[in-house]
């Protein structure tokens, strides 16, 4: 059940890379974090683009605009989730989501900057209720933290 946010400066990407941009990312994170295929639980997952213009972005005290696209990733997710090789793997995934956001023949310099958070259990409310890991496990169906019950259990 991640919550995503993306910052990119406004018009890096026009409107279909938008569209794609939310897409992409949505994917990768519903696949990295292991929701299960129910639309229900795959719903879990939002992701919100929010643009900032350009001259209030610098980076190294530059306005770095014309030759890179600068883009900040805040993802939170619910502690437990990801382990040390799921984080390496989905910051991977989401920068490669967002480059192929990207026109073909763009010049400019991808630079994402992403943050995994963990929400600490016990901190994260859904619709008026507190919700611990178990609650996001059953929700999201979360493949790789659902135990399987043995024969005759």
């Amino acid at each position: 059940m991640p919550n995503i946010l993306i910052k990119v400066p406004t018009g890096a990407f026009n409107d279909q890379q938008r569209t794609r941009l939310l897409m992409r990312v949505s994917e990768a994170a519903i696949a990295h974090e292991h929701i299960g295929d129910n639309p229900r639980q795959r719903s879990l997952c939002w992701v919100l683009i929010e643009e900032v213009r350009s001259t209030d972005w610098l980076c190294g005290g530059v306005n770095p605009h014309a030759q890179a696209i600068p883009c900040i990733v805040i993802v939170k997710v619910p502690a437990g989730v990801l382990d040390e090789p799921m984080r390496r793997d989905y910051i991977q995934g989401l920068h490669q989501a967002i480059a192929l956001c990207q026109e073909p023949d763009e010049q400019r310099l991808l630079m994402t900057s992403i943050q995994l958070l963990d929400v600490t259990d016990g901190t994260w409310g859904a619709n008026g209720s507190l919700w611990h890991l178990a609650d996001f496990t059953r929700a999201a169906g979360y493949a790789h933290l659902t135990t399987q019950e043995a024969p005759g259990h």
